[in-house]
């Protein structure tokens, strides 16, 4: 914390670097009316390292100042928390600046940011959460310089065992220093949305937060419902998901239950996990959700109308929706058991451009095969595999057009988790979470669709990064 008492009115900013060339910065902070005293928060340091600092203040008056020159060496991390990172840039290749923000849910710290030579420049760690029953997932950045993530046992544990007592379930907003800014558990939400007259249990919260303009949070939760299934006579419990609109009071305002909008008979993979929902996304053209629905293969767009849609679902992407696939063979072609959806261009509605991690579990093989209907990998089907995809979408002519599809080899095969994002120099990074034993790979790629070049890559070979993506920095509107 760099704090500073002024007696006029400005605003603040802290270079900082391990030389007094500095090199990096904060965002710039506001004073009170008149001046008074103002506090920064640094972060994005290396450990065991000196780093020199001084403040810039830009008073309103036109007039800049300089603090003289600080100098503040770091702490090390306690042994055994970090994961271990390795990245690379290619020969000749210029990867796009910023830090990289990864989501490592196989060590005791489950969110850090690295340079890009891999080292580790910030984490998050809260001690008292039990990371034997509960994994940090979904982190976001949000406009203020806060994050949002949210912690829960693995979601499909209601469908065999009540959630162990002492299992963390909550959502969190935390500033870079740790401090908990606000949060919502299960036992809230769930006391929330009776008192508003909503007759829904929930379970567990799932894979993903998006965050709105006017700060409301959306949170993806499952809940159990017991179905009789066509053909059937007695009830089965299935395990769907649902989505709760929150606003800036951690009250719900809007909720969106699967079990309301999809026939239940529909079951592509791992019934009765029927849904597995993993992500959701907010369209800030119309005001509607895309949402990722890994076990249905689909990613659908829900009429959410910032708040006073219907719920109806207005398509369904991927094999057997309403999208006709170009530029590949269908039904191979398109996303199977799909991760971290994200828009690629700046429209999100009419004419767009969408990037999936295509992780490809229950692949099927197009009609002539000999293995026409069969999921990949089984009753000797081809071997399953992992594309990273991005889509142009035409939401009037009904086209999804490959306009970047990789595909990787068997030793890639991304079994879980994941996402893939366009970045702002116009390459491709994606997160390959699932390779096994226990190792992911996040690559930078030339957005080339005939011929990919690596541009930069990051490897852990002791953990599976659920997410990762690159940032500016750590400070909203700042490039480092």
């Amino acid at each position: 914390m760099y704090s500073l008492t002024l007696t006029q009115t400005a605003t603040v900013t802290v270079v900082f670097g391990k030389t007094t060339s500095y090199g990096l910065k904060t965002s710039a902070q506001p004073t009170a009316a008149g001046g008074g005293k103002i506090g920064i928060e640094v972060a994005g340091m290396q450990a065991n390292t000196t780093y020199h600092m001084q403040a810039q203040v830009q008073y309103s008056d036109g007039r800049m100042a300089l603090d003289t020159d600080h100098t503040f060496t770091t702490g090390s991390y306690p042994a055994g928390l970090l994961p271990t990172l390795t990245a690379t840039t290619a020969p000749g290749q210029t990867p796009q600046p910023g830090v990289e923000i990864i989501n490592p849910i196989g060590s005791p710290v489950q969110l850090v940011a690295t340079d890009l030579s891999g080292n580790i420049i910030w984490a998050y760690y809260d001690p008292t959460i039990n990371i034997g029953l509960s994994s940090w997932l979904a982190p976001k950045q949000l406009p203020n310089g806060d994050y949002i993530q949210m912690v829960a046992p693995s979601s499909s544990l209601p469908l065999t065992s009540p959630v162990p007592a002492g299992a963390d379930n909550l959502v969190r907003e935390f500033d870079l220093v740790g401090n908990t800014v606000k949060q919502i558990t299960m036992t809230q939400l769930n006391a929330a949305l009776a008192a508003a007259g909503y007759d829904l249990t929930l379970q567990l919260f799932s894979h993903d937060i998006t965050v709105l303009p006017n700060g409301h949070w959306i949170v993806l939760a499952n809940t159990l419902k017991n179905v009789v299934l066509t053909g059937a006579t007695t009830p089965t419990t299935v395990l769907g998901d649902v989505l709760v609109d929150l606003d800036t009071n951690m009250q719900p305002v809007w909720v969106w239950n699967e079990f309301d909008h999809l026939d239940v008979n529909r079951q592509p993979w791992n019934f009765p996990d029927w849904t597995h929902t993993n992500a959701v996304i907010y369209s800030q053209d119309d005001g509607d959700l895309l949402v990722s629905m890994r076990h249905q293969n689909w990613i659908v767009k829900v009429d959410y109308s910032n708040g006073t849609g219907t719920g109806d679902i207005l398509w369904h992407l991927g094999a057997g929706g309403d999208f006709t696939l170009v530029g590949g063979t269908s039904p191979t072609d398109w996303n199977y058991a799909q991760h971290g959806i994200a828009f690629t261009t700046p429209n999100t509605s009419g004419q767009f451009g969408l990037a999936v991690m295509d992780n490809g579990d229950d692949r099927i093989y197009p009609g002539g095969n000999p293995n026409v209907g069969v999921p990949c990998g089984v009753n000797g089907a081809p071997a399953c595999y992992s594309t990273a995809i991005v889509f142009n979408i035409d939401e009037a002519s009904k086209t999804a057009t490959l306009e970047f599809h990789q595909i990787q080899p068997p030793s890639l095969y991304n079994y879980f988790g994941g996402n893939a994002l366009a970045l702002d120099n116009g390459d491709v990074e994606y997160d390959l979470c699932g390779l096994t034993p226990v190792a992911s790979q996040v690559m930078e790629v030339t957005n080339d669709n005939s011929n990919p070049q690596t541009v930069w890559t990051l490897n852990s070979n002791d953990n599976n990064a659920y997410r990762s993506y690159r940032l500016p920095s750590l400070y909203p509107g700042v490039q480092w």
